[in-house]
């Protein structure tokens, strides 16, 4: 009715593969590895009920009042200080943003740095939610596969002469280095520094996000972008994964000048980030109640992620291939070629299980014999349920199509 009325840029939006799978999943029979979400168990409501009241309490309608652009300077500070303890990452409040949660910090870097057609790198698959943040500006993806250890950096160098002889050299590099959205994987240390000296000698910021930074269930810790290069790297961080997502709180850190940027772009946007949630969270971590609370979080995700790894071993055909993720939420199923999970997906839902399509993490309709699983909302017991149906789907799939 009104589409003669919409802008170019409204034209090309696109709704969520994600939410519009996750409609289909309404029945409560449906054993459900399709979303993102953080347990519930693990949300802190004892503990944020006194925090709450110490906030009203102590300051006033100053948390409840419109508040600055650049957050509440309590919780940058907090935030710099437990960097600079767990990473080494020596920078002050000046150097990081509170925002409305990582998605509107991926929106806001598409705005600042994108101008159509400029060219954007972004792994094969990805977070699709920043895809979905950097089309709204039109530009260029170029994609980089993963492998075992990451984003494939020798690639992209390989891309990136490429890019130099025909002047489209990307203005970032987006990436999730850490136990990586869909598909649980990290990068190696060789290869962060190697991206680190190609974001120097072809000039391009990278975007660092980091929402399962702090969800490590095995392994050694690896140290992020940002304190290899703080200079070069826009670092994501968020509280959804480690507190409570429905306080929509997340944060930029970063190169000062970029900061103050990026702050710019943010005005326009929405003025402030919820003041009552940013006391709220410095509060919180004031009292010290953060690192113990994330160790509790870990403890449940690395025993469910280690639930799923165990029934995907005893159930799935001997075809199927899937990562061993260290940390995050997600571990990514690969079926043989000639699979299409997407046509596959109705059986699956008849059979009262549900996944993500891996088409909804790439640009190019690729994807289509794979698949993300979810692991940290699902109960222990119907995560093993889950498998065993999911096997079974993929099983009578593989029987049937082998047969044509």
């Amino acid at each position: 009715m009104f589409e003669e009325l919409f802008s170019k840029r409204a034209k090309t939006m696109k709704a969520s593969e994600i939410r519009e799978l996750l409609k289909l999943v309404t029945n409560q029979d449906i054993i459900s590895f399709a979303g993102g979400l953080p347990n519930p168990a693990t949300f802190p409501t004892d503990e944020l009920v006194d925090v709450c009241a110490t906030v009203l309490r102590e300051e006033g309608t100053v948390a409840v009042q419109y508040g600055t652009t650049e957050g509440v300077r309590k919780l940058r500070e907090e935030i710099a200080s437990r960097m600079k303890r767990t990473i080494g990452l020596d920078l002050g409040a000046e150097n990081i943003l509170i925002t409305s949660g990582s998605q509107q910090a991926l929106d806001l870097l598409g705005k600042l740095f994108l101008d159509p057609g400029d060219t954007a790198v972004i792994a094969a698959p990805t977070y699709l939610g920043a895809v979905s943040a950097f089309k709204a500006y039109d530009p260029n993806f170029i994609t980089v596969p993963l492998d075992e250890n990451g984003l494939q950096v020798e690639l992209l160098e390989e891309q990136l002469k490429d890019l130099a002889k025909r002047f489209m050299l990307p203005k970032f590099v987006y990436t999730v280095p850490t136990f990586q959205n869909p598909a649980g994987v990290t990068m190696s240390e060789g290869r962060r520094d190697m991206l680190i000296d190609l974001s120097v000698e072809y000039d391009f910021i990278i975007i660092e996000d980091s929402p399962y930074e702090e969800l490590r269930y095995a392994g050694d810790p690896i140290r992020p972008l940002v304190a290899r290069a703080a200079e070069r790297v826009l670092n994501l961080g968020t509280f959804s994964k480690i507190l409570a997502p429905g306080f929509r709180t997340a944060w930029v850190v970063g190169n000062e000048e970029l900061i103050r940027k990026v702050v710019i772009s943010k005005q326009a946007a929405d003025l402030c980030t919820n003041t009552f949630s940013q006391y709220v969270i410095a509060e919180y971590m004031s009292r010290g109640l953060l690192d113990p609370h994330i160790e509790e979080i870990r403890t449940l995700y690395s025993r469910k992620r280690n639930i799923m790894l165990k029934a995907l071993d005893e159930h799935m055909p001997e075809e199927i291939t899937w990562t061993r993720p260290d940390g995050g939420l997600f571990l990514w199923l690969t079926a043989p070629t000639y699979v299409d999970t997407k046509d596959m997906f109705p059986k699956a839902v008849k059979s009262k299980v549900a996944y993500v399509t891996g088409t909804a993490f790439y640009v190019d309709g690729r994807g289509l014999n794979e698949m993300r699983l979810n692991f940290s909302y699902t109960t222990d017991e119907d995560i093993e349920r889950g498998i065993e149906r999911l096997a079974g789907v993929l099983e009578s799939e593989m029987r049937e199509l082998d047969q044509e």
